[in-house]
């Protein structure tokens, strides 16, 4: 076979595999092997191979696997990138949503929302025969009292909904403390508690939107127990 024909049968190939050898010699970095160096490099290998002991079919189907296999993982490469692009685009929506809203937070300091309400949760480990919360301020002095009786185990809800104007003007937080009898007393128990969101970071890829809470700092998305409008 001739080098002309040798060259008008690759170009043939490589016509039919929608591969322009030309196009690619021009884009690709130099140190790249592509689809054309491939099959140029493997019609080359078959045109002088030993017509004595002609390359083994296991041989050239590994050839053609690999090749497979390092052409998935360069797809799979450029997949994962496009979706790494999306996750960051969400993120950001999801950043941008979560400013004017409020966020259930483990905590026991509370403000008053836009209706002048407390709203929060608190989470026994057993069923308790007699609960309350307790309202307090900055000098531990009580200021309200709820008192919620006998509770199953799980999440229950609290509020104050009546409260005064004076402590709603003075805008000061207030500390929420919780107590149940599981058996052993009136012990302490941990609330949570909605407080409102400050801001809010998309952070990166391994932290994820993070935000910044009033009273609490910056906490991840993730780790928010409920949202609320």
């Amino acid at each position: 076979m001739s080098t002309i024909d040798s060259n008008q049968s690759l170009n043939a190939i490589l016509d039919k595999l929608g591969v322009n050898k030309q196009e690619e010699a021009t884009t690709k970095r130099r140190d790249q092997l592509g689809q054309a160096d491939f099959l140029k490099l493997m019609t080359t290998q078959l045109q002088n191979q030993d017509p004595f002991a002609p390359m083994d079919n296991a041989d050239f189907i590994a050839q053609m696997a690999q090749f497979s296999t390092v052409t998935g993982i360069t797809d799979m490469g450029e997949t994962l990138k496009g979706m790494s692009d999306q996750l960051q685009e969400f993120r950001i929506a999801t950043a941008s949503n979560l400013l004017g809203h409020s966020v259930l937070v483990p905590g026991n300091l509370a403000r008053p929302d836009e209706n002048g309400e407390i709203h929060g949760v608190v989470d026994l480990p057993s069923s308790a025969s007699t609960s309350n919360i307790r309202f307090t301020n900055e000098q531990g002095e009580i200021l309200h009292q709820v008192d919620m009786g006998a509770q199953p185990r799980g999440l229950v809800g609290f509020s104050w909904l009546d409260i005064p104007s004076e402590i709603l003007e003075s805008g000061d937080a207030i500390r929420v403390e919780a107590y149940a009898d599981t058996g052993n007393g009136l012990e302490a128990v941990s609330p949570s508690v909605f407080a409102d969101v400050l801001a809010a970071t998309t952070g990166n890829g391994r932290d994820g939107v993070q935000l910044d809470v009033r009273d609490y700092g910056t906490i991840s998305a993730a780790e928010v127990i409920k949202f609320r409008k």
